[in-house]
């Protein structure tokens, strides 16, 4: 799969299949071609702001790196890899409004699906979820970067210092859906041509704030909206436990990028918000139409461009929209993220103008992620849960040993106290 050239003229090398690669250790270390072949270069514009100012003078951010470091999680001790999981029980249990719709195009005249028994659609499934989780794989590989370049550009030391959190954040992150694919599923999918263009966008910016704007605000948003998509459809306990813990993460990682931005934003000209309000407007409006990935398809031994037009018709017929869901909670979780920032009165209410038409501004004041980030705590939550119990286990026990020797006090007691009495009958 070639991409052709990176910025600054550079030549980007093929990607190959993701999840093709051996194991660590498996196999013979790999030649330079191999190496080559499995590495994109992407030119960074930005410059690296090394600061000599060490003062500790934003609260908030001070507030959530010590959150940050005090809920790291381990992906080896905290999730239990030796659960099995049965791919097909995982699909039928989620119910995919995208699988359901493919049921219903297979009945259409003329569907290159016509034929499919539930094995077909029940592989379908499959393949669509490890879709899914190979997206938010790539994604997190591409946060983890981006993650690291904010470190590099970002000019307060208190931001230096969380963004710092979120790399290690994002690179378990990353491991984990790797591990989960490699280990439960199967092989994984290429990253989308869509999700690559926005983090290489991200990647390449010289401006520190749009690698927030676009990783904090937006991805990081969109991920919490699909993370939890997927976390309300799901009931296998890894996969459950592992995307509250991720969830946990992200929701700190978007209130980052608010509390970080509202403050920068405030100091901007209008002309410099305007570049930021376009920004906006081409990540959503001119965005919003995404086509599933075609690969898919091709595995199940037809083409996207076959399937769609059905898929389509489908929808009509049964009056839905399968993303529809997935946009509301997006949009629910990014549109008060911005309005916190100040897009959305800059420039006369330019980006407020524009996402009215679109009908987003329902969510305006919906709660926004730098305020309401704790509530994604789960690991939090699972450790107040584990003390609990550890401190009544404690109690209980400690209530068994005051009880025995209670018991054990009395009859010493009551023994020496009939020991007096023998003796007081031996004296008479």
């Amino acid at each position: 799969m070639t991409f052709g050239t990176a910025a600054g003229g550079g030549t980007m090398n093929a990607e190959p299949e993701p999840g093709s690669e051996p194991e660590p250790g498996s196999a013979a270390a790999p030649s330079r071609t191999e190496m080559d072949a499995s590495i994109t270069v992407i030119k960074d514009n930005a410059d690296r702001l090394f600061l000599w100012d060490y003062g500790r003078d934003r609260g908030q951010l001070v507030t959530l790196y010590n959150k940050a470091m005090g809920s790291q999680w381990s992906s080896v001790t905290d999730l239990d890899w030796s659960t099995p999981v049965d791919p097909e029980r995982l699909v039928a249990e989620q119910q995919s409004p995208i699988l359901a719709l493919a049921r219903v195009a297979g009945t259409l005249p003329g569907s290159p699906l016509a034929a499919w028994s539930d094995k077909e659609y029940s592989q379908l499934g499959i393949e669509f979820f490890k879709a899914s989780l190979s997206q938010f794989m790539h994604g997190e590989q591409g946060a983890m970067m981006t993650a690291a370049k904010i470190v590099e550009t970002v000019p307060w030391i208190d931001a230096k210092y969380y963004a710092s959190t979120q790399t290690m954040d994002e690179a378990r992150h990353t491991e984990v859906f790797a591990k989960y694919l490699h280990t439960k599923l199967g092989d994984a999918y290429p990253m989308s041509p869509f999700l690559k263009a926005q983090i290489w966008a991200l990647l390449e910016d010289s401006r520190w704030d749009i690698a927030y704007l676009g990783m904090q605000i937006v991805i990081e948003s969109l991920a919490l909206a699909a993370f939890g998509d997927m976390l309300r459809r799901t009931e296998e306990p890894l996969l459950k436990k592992l995307l509250r813990y991720v969830m946990s993460d992200e929701a700190r990682h978007v209130a980052f990028g608010v509390l970080t931005l509202s403050e920068f934003y405030a100091s901007l000209s209008e002309a410099e918000l305007l570049e930021r309000q376009e920004f906006m407007l081409d990540a959503t409006l001119n965005s919003r139409a995404r086509a599933t990935t075609p690969e898919v398809w091709e595995r199940m031994g037809t083409t996207a461009e076959a399937v769609t037009p059905f898929l389509l018709e489908a929808a009509v017929q049964e009056k839905v929209n399968p993303m529809g869901g997935f946009a509301r909670g997006f949009f629910a979780k990014l549109v008060p993220n911005v309005r916190k920032l100040g897009l959305l009165e800059a420039n006369g209410g330019y980006l407020r103008q524009r996402w009215g038409e679109a009908g987003l501004l329902e969510f305006e004041f919906a709660d926004d992620t730098g305020s309401d980030y704790e509530t994604y705590d789960a690991v939090a939550a699972d450790r107040m849960a584990a003390d609990r119990m550890a401190a009544a286990g404690a109690a209980g026990t400690a209530g068994t040993a005051g009880a025995a020797g209670a018991a054990g006090t009395a009859g010493t007691a009551g023994t020496a106290g009939t020991a007096g009495t023998v003796g007081t009958g031996g004296t008479d």
